[in-house]
């Protein structure tokens, strides 16, 4: 029996080999005898498969070092009669290539056209970016031990959230009893607007002529994802902080315990302020106000913890130290987290400087009451 798998998907190979192990596991006779065979040819076709691509790279490498002819290769669809789907394509060196032309010029037309000829379903909006651009961005908003635990939606627009301004408890009721009146509750509404972040890196022309587009795509990316995040944090710790310390219709309650000088008994006292429903606690201090609280362990011998093992991230913007749960804050990527960018490569000419702008919209503001303490004066 013959098999032929020249056009299939290797996605869809890689999912049968897996299956065909499990089959395996109860197969008999002819039927395990068929099962072997197959995967034999299965393996066979993946191992031509990356054969040829480490051909066609060997090949890429020579010409770019000056060896040989310049042939026109054949594209995947072209040897193989088949479209790629669209996790393939974006992986591609092709595409990667195209997309940072499209950065550094704005013209999606390459992408576009790379992913009409190549991809089954027609694209439906912008260019998708690369597989491993999201997963930078992911990766900068995991290390990020503020952006990565506010909650977050990716709406479009405005979003209202509700919070609850006044509500009591709830009653018990027994059988038979008399009726129960309806909670007096009272709702709050808060409107997260979005407003566009901006941050640009430099990069000289020298370095810019040696990168290839992964590279290009890996620094800008890194670079202003970090840069947006720290903007995205600052965000954070000015919302808290401008919170009236009295709830309104329209905005939570953030309390602030009033002190003239720090003490030992800070933070606990001003956890007293929070909502029982603030739980997952951090302290959010400048690096001077943490060693301030840290002198004064250090002058009883460390007798006490003044942050009564809280853990402490540390943020620049906190004009005065803030205790809370971060999931009292919400953050709105209307255009989920992609990052548009405009490059610049006449402003910083005189210097050999290209700039590339990067802007992200997004809404932040403090959707829980009496999630957050601030302590100061």
């Amino acid at each position: 029996m013959e098999f032929d798998f020249t056009k299939t998907e290797a996605t869809e190979l890689l999912e049968r080999r897996k299956a065909i192990a499990e089959e395996s596991n109860t197969a008999k006779g002819e039927a395990l005898d068929a099962l072997e065979h197959e995967l034999d040819a299965i393996n066979a076709e993946l191992e031509s498969r990356k054969a040829e691509e480490a051909k066609r790279n060997e090949i890429r490498a020579a010409v770019a070092a000056g060896a040989g002819d310049v042939v026109e290769e054949k594209t995947f669809k072209e040897e193989r009669n088949n479209k790629m789907n669209i996790t393939e394509l974006r992986t591609s060196a092709d595409y990667i290539n195209a997309f940072a032309n499209y950065v550094k010029t704005g013209n999606d037309a390459e992408c576009r056209a790379l992913l009409s000829e190549n991809v089954q379903s027609p694209l439906v909006g912008s260019v998708p970016v690369p597989t491993f651009v999201e997963g930078i961005v992911a990766e900068a908003l995991r290390e990020s031990k503020i952006m990565s635990r506010v909650r977050k939606a990716y709406a479009k627009g405005n979003v209202k959230v509700g919070f609850e301004l006044s509500a009591p408890i709830a009653t018990a009721h027994a059988e038979g009893g008399d009726p129960q009146t309806e909670e007096a509750l009272q709702l709050g509404i808060v409107t997260l607007v979005p407003e566009t972040l901006k941050k640009w890196v430099s990069i000289s022309d020298e370095a810019l002529d040696s990168m290839s587009g992964e590279e290009y795509l890996r620094y800008i990316y890194s670079e202003i994802s970090r840069k947006i995040i720290k903007a995205e944090e600052k965000k954070v710790v000015d919302a808290i902080l401008a919170a009236p310390q009295t709830a309104t219709a329209t905005a939570p309650a953030v309390a602030k315990l009033t002190i003239t000088t720090a003490g030992v008994g800070d933070f606990i006292n001003a956890r007293a302020l929070l909502s029982s429903e603030a739980e997952d606690l951090v302290i959010i201090a400048t690096p001077a106000q943490y060693a301030e609280y840290k002198t004064l362990a250090l002058a009883s011998s460390f007798a006490f913890d003044p942050f009564e093992g809280i853990e402490v991230l540390f943020s620049d913007y906190a004009t005065m130290p803030i205790i809370g749960d971060l999931r009292g804050v919400m953050a709105n990527y209307p255009n989920g987290d992609a990052v548009q960018f405009k490059y610049d490569d006449a402003t910083l000419m005189t210097s050999d400087l290209v700039r590339v702008l990067g802007r992200k919209p997004v809404a932040i503001g403090v959707v829980g009451n009496k999630y957050f303490a601030k302590i100061g004066a």
